[in-house]
């Protein structure tokens, strides 16, 4: 009766706006319906908050909530309510970047309105479901997969009464699309199909027309094939109209595009012009992304003095937005492993107790004996796993932070020996060379001629040098790049960090450019994990590190001389796991070598067309 009471009540001051009063009555809620063990009543007050905190944009604590309400639904129950919470769940996964845990639980909510019959809710909740697929499968670079589900959220919303909206948004989803691959016509087509249909959508969403025209735009910009002047006004066409309807976010999109295309065709003062315009409104708004871009955008367009703070202001955004992302992630996945591990002690706890009753039927006076030794044991090996949990915990936790700790220290020194380098090198050379010139400036003959050559050489030695910081700085996967020395780069920074002795040799028959970035990021990522196992794991001192061609295949091996495992016991450790998982992903095969005292090998095969 308290638990039906309260309910009602927060919903009342739910309606009065009083989210104080309606967060306090369903934790209290929760908290008692645990403890009468009333698991509908867990999965309606976790849901309640979980939803609070979505739209209060806490995320982490409306995935906490909605964690704690799925454990508690049956493992074979088929509701809307379930359906619900596992959608939302993947929505807050997915805008945490955690893409395979949101596919995951959306593919399970899917699974469930499958059984249920159909209404106009649960279509919505179709086109909800693929929608977010399709956009997990973008992000993951799964073009084709994205395409397909955009189809599917196109399908259910043709079947909706009230469906148009939804359908129009996925066709524009699926056009951008086709622009991110290539396919520019066919994504010029799909948008100009809803331009006619602007009298249908303009009441709901007025902003959609001056978006459709301003991605019609970015299409015809990323094909290069548009003149100038035209493409110029369709873009100030479409920004007008954006303007006049006083949307700032979407106003920031369209001055960041702007600032782009000016950058392309070199007119620099209009890039910094709309990047500080976007730059001025993602701050107000929060958009981290658009002001890397904007930052990114206005220091190519201006000189070397006023371009330097610019990418100061950048990097640091960057490792700060990179920072916060992984806490969130971490975060998750703390949520994630605590409710895993409750629902397998409650599994166990459940099998126990059918054992209980199934003796209890024979003999009661003994049932009851052996059920106090059993419970006594059972609260034993709780408290027993629940130590060496909190104590693995910890070692984890440590282990993150000494790992962070070493990243920081060397990025740290990275950036104290740029900014060294720029200092005392490049700007002390400039210096003195701009004072020797000043002062032959009004000299004239053949040795002030001589003078004039002297200091040109020298500023071509700065210009080598500026090359050269530049040059170790960028470390991405871009065409120009060596991959072999970004390799060697992570090899002798990670043995460094490790304490750990290398061998490293790579064949040059290999061009890396006719390889795929994925397959690459995929290589540089096993390296990685099998590093990281060998100074968890291994005891090793040396690790020996070979890249070779052998019958159009790539041969990656990793030896150590560490103390071995048992490959028959450790099939299930998450690193192991996640090596196979990427070999897989680019159609190759792993083999791990290794006998307790004899060290491991790691044997990867990879495919190679040349």
């Amino acid at each position: 009766m308290i638990l039906k009471a309260n309910r009602s009540l927060s919903t009342g001051y739910f309606y009065l706006q009083e989210y104080d009063k309606y967060v306090s009555l369903n934790r209290a809620n929760l908290d008692l319906a645990k403890k009468i063990n009333d698991s509908t009543a867990v999965t309606v007050a976790g849901s309640n908050l979980g939803s609070y905190y979505r739209y209060t944009q806490q995320n982490d604590s409306a995935y906490f909530f909605y964690s704690k309400a799925l454990k508690f639904y049956d493992s074979k129950e088929v509701s809307e309510e379930k359906a619900n919470a596992l959608f939302y769940s993947a929505d807050l996964q997915q805008m945490a970047k955690i893409y395979t845990a949101a596919e995951d639980d959306a593919v399970k909510a899917l699974s469930i309105l499958n059984r249920l019959p159909e209404t106009e809710y649960r279509l919505d909740m179709y086109w909800s479901l693929y929608n977010l697929l399709a956009i997990n499968s973008n992000e993951l670079e799964n073009h084709d997969k994205a395409i397909e589900y955009y189809e599917q959220s196109i399908k259910y919303a043709k079947m909706m009464q009230d469906g148009f909206i939804n359908e129009i948004y996925s066709i524009n989803n699926k056009a951008n699309v086709y622009r991110k691959i290539g396919r520019y016509n066919e994504a010029i087509d799909l948008y100009e199909s809803l331009l006619p249909l602007k009298s249908k959508y303009e009441d709901e969403d007025p902003t959609f027309y001056a978006v459709l025209l301003n991605h019609i735009n970015k299409a015809k910009f990323a094909s290069n094939d548009y003149d100038f002047k035209i493409l110029e006004g369709e873009y100030k066409n479409a920004y007008k109209i954006i303007k006049r309807l006083d949307d700032e976010v979407t106003l920031m999109h369209f001055s960041l595009d702007l600032s782009e295309f000016y950058l392309n065709n070199g007119y620099n003062d209009s890039v910094v012009k709309y990047g500080e315009h976007a730059l001025d409104i993602a701050k107000k708004v929060g958009s981290n992304q658009t002001r890397l871009e904007a930052l990114l955008n206005m220091s190519m367009a201006v000189n070397g003095d006023k371009a330097r703070p610019l990418l100061i202001e950048h990097i640091q955004l960057t490792d700060s937005f990179r920072a916060e992302d992984l806490k969130v992630r971490n975060k998750f996945a703390r949520i994630k492993f605590d409710t895993e591990q409750i629902e397998a002690e409650n599994k166990q706890i459940s099998k126990e107790n059918v054992y209980l009753l199934i003796l209890s039927m024979g003999l009661l006076l003994t049932v009851i004996l052996v059920y106090i030794v059993i419970s006594q044991r059972a609260k034993n090996r709780k408290l027993k796993l629940i130590q060496v949990q909190q104590k693995a915990n910890e070692d984890i936790y440590n282990l993150m932070l000494s790992q962070q700790d070493k990243v920081d220290e060397a990025r740290a020194k990275e950036k104290t020996r740029v900014s060294k380098e720029l200092h005392d090198g490049v700007l002390g050379s400039l210096f003195g060379v701009r004072l020797s010139l000043d002062s032959i400036n009004f000299n004239e003959g053949k040795e002030a001629m001589m003078a004039r050559a002297k200091y040109i050489s020298q500023l071509k030695t700065i210009e080598h040098d500026i090359r050269k910081i530049s040059h170790e700085l960028n470390t991405d996967f871009i065409s120009g790049s060596s991959f072999m020395d970004i390799i060697t780069t992570l090899i002798e920074s990670q043995t460094h960090a490790y304490n750990l002795e290398h061998k490293f040799t790579y064949t040059d028959d290999i061009n890396w450019d006719l390889v795929s970035n994925k397959m690459k990021i995929n290589i540089y990522r096993i390296i990685q994990e099998s590093m990281q196992n060998i100074y968890k794991h291994a005891n090793a001192n040396v690790i020996t590190i070979c890249v070779s061609l052998e019958k159009n295949l790539i041969c990656l091996d990793v030896v150590d001389d560490g103390s071995g495992f048992d490959i028959s016991k450790s099939k299930k450790g998450i690193g192991l796991k996640n090596m196979r998982s990427r070999v897989s992903d680019i159609n190759g095969t792993i083999n791990f070598t290794s006998q307790l005292g004899t060290g491991t090998t790691v044997n990867v095969k990879i495919p190679y067309t040349n």
